[in-house]
């Protein structure tokens, strides 16, 4: 009961092992070479997590075949930190929506890391939910009550079980993709289509392990898809609904830079920088006055419904676009006004 699909399992990566290759290393494969180094494991737990991709040699994921050379640098990474880290209850303030006997919904703020990790341990959601709820069921990575998350700067509705039978039900319910979840974001440009679907595997990039890829071949990664809907048009960036068919790490942002459309201040994706718009020096001093407003990357978890695991019931919550958004995308309006007159 304990188990998590691998869906809802963060992908945020640690390192575990770190090995250099001698000056004499004879040519031979990286599964093998692991083999050597580490105590215990077996070639097929190895190549798991070289499928996983969590095996990157000089900083590049590479597949079993890859040989190894001489002062060739191999790490593995994986989803949890190498050692356990005691939870400590912080007393945060929490934006509860709704609460039960078996399960919460709460509405996180950007800023606010949902569960402790690298670099942090302390001042997360789930410092705060174990301060508020005693003995919150455990999952395989010792993130308690945790079936979905959503990233640090991004804002809004998270649900969280208070019970390992809730914890199971979510979980399966996140996995079977029977939840509803809505999202608001801007992006740059001026998307042509009303509305549309981006299609394309996600996986972590070969190149930056920070951040997710599309391949859209599907020779690596995960299936994704995000369906969007226009919701307000500002001259050079635009305002989307995006409804998640799969909850892939990092998804609305990969998929939204694969069809050249990142999201407004997203710094990881690229759309930190004026990437649509004019070359006036007042319309630069304007976008920097957004970038100032907003500090993150423009994307809010809106809405979230799923059927309750005692009741049977369907919950659906919606939350407020918060305050830096909507100061954002109010100077975009006026803007956009401005600049037709």
């Amino acid at each position: 009961m304990n188990d998590l699909p691998l869906d809802i399992v963060n992908e945020e990566l640690y390192e575990h092992y770190r090995f250099t290759a001698s000056e004499g290393q004879e040519p031979l494969r990286v599964d093998k070479f692991l083999m050597n180094f580490i105590e215990n494991a077996t070639r097929n737990k190895i190549q798991q997590a070289i499928k996983a991709g969590n095996v990157l040699v000089n900083e590049v994921v590479v597949k079993a075949n890859y040989k190894m050379k001489p002062n060739d640098e191999v790490k593995v990474v994986l989803a949890h930190p190498p050692h356990e880290n005691l939870l400590v209850a912080e007393d945060i303030p929490l934006a509860i929506v709704y609460e039960d006997d078996d399960l919460i919904v709460v509405n996180k703020p950007a800023g606010m890391v949902v569960h402790p990790g690298h670099g942090n341990y302390s001042g997360t959601l789930v410092n705060g939910l174990i301060h508020h709820i005693e003995n919150l069921p455990k999952n395989n990575n010792e993130r308690p009550g945790l079936v979905h998350r959503i990233d640090k700067d991004t804002s809004g509705l998270l649900v969280v079980a208070k019970t390992e039978f809730a914890m199971a039900n979510l979980a399966k319910q996140f996995f079977d993709r029977t939840t509803d979840r809505l999202y608001y974001a801007l992006v740059w440009g001026n998307i042509e289509e009303e509305e549309g679907t981006i299609q394309g595997n996600i996986g972590r990039s070969l190149k930056n392990r920070l951040q997710m890829d599309v391949f859209p071949e599907g020779d690596f990664g995960k299936h994704a898809v995000t369906h969007f809907k226009v919701i307000e048009r500002f001259s050079y960036v635009t305002l989307v609904q995006c409804k998640l068919e799969t909850g892939r790490t990092h998804q609305i942002r990969a998929h939204f830079k694969h069809i050249g459309h990142p999201l407004f201040n997203d710094e990881r994706y690229g759309g930190d920088r004026i990437l649509k718009g004019t070359t006036y020096t007042k319309y630069k001093q304007f976008v920097d006055n957004c970038f100032k407003i907003l500090p993150r990357q423009a994307l809010h978890a809106k809405t979230l419904g799923f059927t309750h695991p005692i009741t049977k019931k369907h919950l659906s919550f919606d939350s407020e676009i918060p305050e830096d958004m909507v100061l954002c995308l109010e100077k975009w309006r006026n803007y956009t006004i401005n600049s037709k007159q």
